[in-house]
């Protein structure tokens, strides 16, 4: 490639032989391959669903963008698709403007889940995705490197501005083996949670090779890379082979193939071996995906509800396999089983093949081609219910009750659990013959709305429903930060604690009635004291932000006035979006001054010692200082004094 030697400076030789860095090398615009240095690489396509959507395409209204730069960029509309009033309704309209306005691919509500439409119709091996939702990786299951951002990062790579991160490890997954029946690709990726936990991929791409490799599909493959975003991974992703091809071709796009694969010589910073052939069933305990433990050590638990689907397992594949396991036989009287196709493609064959009556037939609900109960919009178990579903997060309170007892698990385990009421073995139900993609899987077109030609769309006007907001930028970082403690938290805090979800999503695109729900989940005061202080701090333990990738989680704060957050860690995008919004990220040089500061507290710091990346702040109430420090880079430390990276573009844009 013409960047190898651009690259080779500080970089592993090795490494430039992986998927991950022929990808960074051939995409490269700025700076060098040097693990935890800063890159720009450019942008080939861009993803958005619309519970960050209409955020994202307000900011890029006020860059003023004119017209999508990228090869493709598609917005879909996936999250929000239940209108019990007018709001979700106004932002699609919103949205299908924006999509004409500006170039863009609009996928309507109903036509399915972003990152399973994706991985069909346009994800393509060795090119760059970037995606306002955290499990864009999904995309890493076709060779794409893909990754998850905040909207106004995506917002900049459709204006055609390159997207910006540390240069991460590259941590090469050996798999070796096959899975045995009733063993699922969700059991591998549960098998790297068990090892990584929740923030052991932070700063890393997981890329897959071995031999073990050819045994899986692409949608096996999918889900693999889909659920990496919960070890707090870059992206994951797998080579582009025969394997690759043949899905390609399935869904028509044979054309677009292309075969990238790591050398024979290619080294990685880390390896991890699994052995396909010896895993068994596994399943990931409430709260967390991180918490994971063999199916057989928590069999018997009674279930009252189950739920197949989301963006980690609703492909052909998966529904599949569900409606063979339930051909014939009826779902316990006492589980509730819904089932969510990933695309609308995916439905129209089940309809076609027999699938869909047999899950009729056993007692299904089926449900639109949309995330629902994985976001907490509709199905929220009764209280206390213990729900197995096939998504990919289980965090307090997501489903939508808030003591609802929620465990990961694959298809076959979801299933066996339905058919028998309780968490089950699915070893113990019998030998599931293979299932295999169809001759051909047929893209349905009836819900893609291609933009029209560029001087008709220039007659576009964007439609914008009075309850849509502006964004209103940030003023600059004040010479002395000094706020009162509004909150201290724990670790793992998630962007579900941070802004919830469910029925608060369609809220998405008003920022001051949000905003009103920031840390509601832990502390319904919060909004209150926020706005009685003038903002403040938030004290926090690690992996802070842990999660989705919505950037309101950062935004709302922002409009309430808080100005820095102080944790043990961050995870990566929620760390992107607080600098994106003007929130000073700091963190503890010494994780034990964690216990050194409490709620109301006053704290300071001098916003030119940021210049040092270690410095002090002073807790006034207490007569002390506390060392921290922070890893941004020069460029973010401008736009953070700037008050964040929309208010410093807006304002370079003006002066031009």
């Amino acid at each position: 490639m013409d960047n190898l030697k651009k690259t080779a400076e500080g970089f592993n030789a090795g490494l430039l032989k992986t998927v991950t860095g022929k990808i960074l090398a051939a995409h490269l615009v700025k700076g060098v391959l040097q693990q935890g240095k800063e890159i720009g690489i450019r942008i080939d396509q861009t993803l958005t669903q619309d519970a960050t959507g209409t955020v994202a395409y307000l900011e890029m209204e006020a860059l003023g963008i004119k017209r999508a730069a990228t090869e493709l960029s598609v917005s879909y509309i996936d999250h929000n698709t239940l209108k019990v009033d007018h709001k979700n309704a106004d932002d699609h309209v919103y949205l299908q403007s924006v999509a004409a306005r500006y170039g863009l691919v609009l996928s309507k509500a109903g036509n399915g889940i972003c990152h399973q439409v994706h991985l069909e119709r346009y994800a393509r091996p060795g090119k760059t995705l970037l995606g306002s939702d955290s499990h864009t990786p999904t995309a890493g299951g076709i060779g794409s490197l893909a990754i998850g951002a905040g909207g106004l990062d995506v917002a900049l790579a459709i204006g055609g501005e390159p997207f910006f991160l540390k240069c991460p490890q590259v941590v090469g997954v050996k798999l070796t083996g096959r899975l045995r029946p009733m063993v699922a690709a969700k059991d591998v990726i549960l098998a790297v949670l068990q090892r990584l936990g929740v923030k052991g991929g932070v700063g890393k791409v997981l890329e897959y090779f071995g031999p073990g490799v050819k045994t899986l599909t692409v949608p096996e493959r999918a889900t693999i890379t889909n659920m990496g975003a919960e070890t707090g991974a870059t992206t994951s992703l797998f080579p582009s082979d025969e394997v690759t091809r043949e899905f390609m071709r399935c869904v028509g796009r044979e054309h677009e193939w292309v075969r990238l694969e790591a050398d024979e010589d290619a080294r990685y910073d880390e390896v991890m071996q699994i052995n396909l052939s010896k895993l068994v069933p596994l399943i990931a305990r409430p709260h967390s995906p991180g918490d994971v433990v063999a199916v057989e050590d928590v069999a018997g638990i009674k279930v009252d509800q189950v739920c197949i689907g989301s963006c980690t397992n609703s492909s052909y594949k998966d529904l599949m396999t569900a409606a063979y396991m339930l051909k014939g036989k009826r779902v316990n009287p006492e589980v509730s089983l819904t089932v969510s196709p990933g695309s609308l493609s995916v439905y129209y064959a089940l309809a076609e093949n027999g699938g869909l009556a047999d899950l009729i037939a056993a007692g299904a609900r089926i449900l639109e081609c949309t995330c629902g109960p994985c976001i907490g919009q509709g199905q929220a178990p009764r209280s206390g219910a213990v729900s197995v579903r096939t998504f990919n997060r289980n965090f307090e309170g997501r489903s939508g009750t808030a003591d609802a007892k929620v465990y990961l698990a694959s298809v076959e385990t979801a299933v066996s659990s339905a058919l028998r009421g309780e968490i089950t073995d699915p070893r113990t139900m019998g030998e599931l013959r293979e299932i295999t993609m169809p001759e051909r899987l047929t893209l349905q077109n009836a819900l893609i709305v291609e933009p029209p030609e560029e001087e008709e769309a220039l007659t576009v006007e964007l439609v914008r429903a009075p309850h849509i907001k502006p964004i209103e930028l940030r003023g600059e970082l004040e010479e002395k930060v000094t706020g009162t403690v509004l909150i201290k938290l724990e670790d793992n805090i998630s962007t579900d604690i941070i802004m919830p979800a469910g029925i608060y999503l369609a809220l998405r695109s008003n920022i001051p009635e949000y905003a009103r729900h920031v840390f509601e989940p832990v502390d319904p005061e919060f909004y209150r004291r926020a706005v009685e202080k003038k903002g403040g701090f938030v004290i926090a333990g690690e992996n802070y932000g842990q999660g989705s990738s919505r950037e309101h989680a950062a935004l709302c704060p922002a409009y309430l006035g808080v100005k820095a957050v102080i944790a043990k860690s961050f995870a990566r995008i929620h760390l992107a979006n607080l600098i994106n919004f003007g929130i000073v990220p700091l963190v503890f040089s010494d994780a034990g001054d964690y216990d050194r500061i409490e709620p109301d507290d006053l704290l300071e710091f001098a916003a030119a010692d940021l210049d040092r990346r270690k410095l002090v702040v002073k807790n006034l109430t207490r007569g002390i200082e506390i060392p921290v420090e922070h890893s941004m880079m020069e460029a973010e430390l401008e736009r953070i004094k700037a008050g964040g990276s929309l208010a410093y573009i807006s304002k370079n844009n003006a002066r031009k």
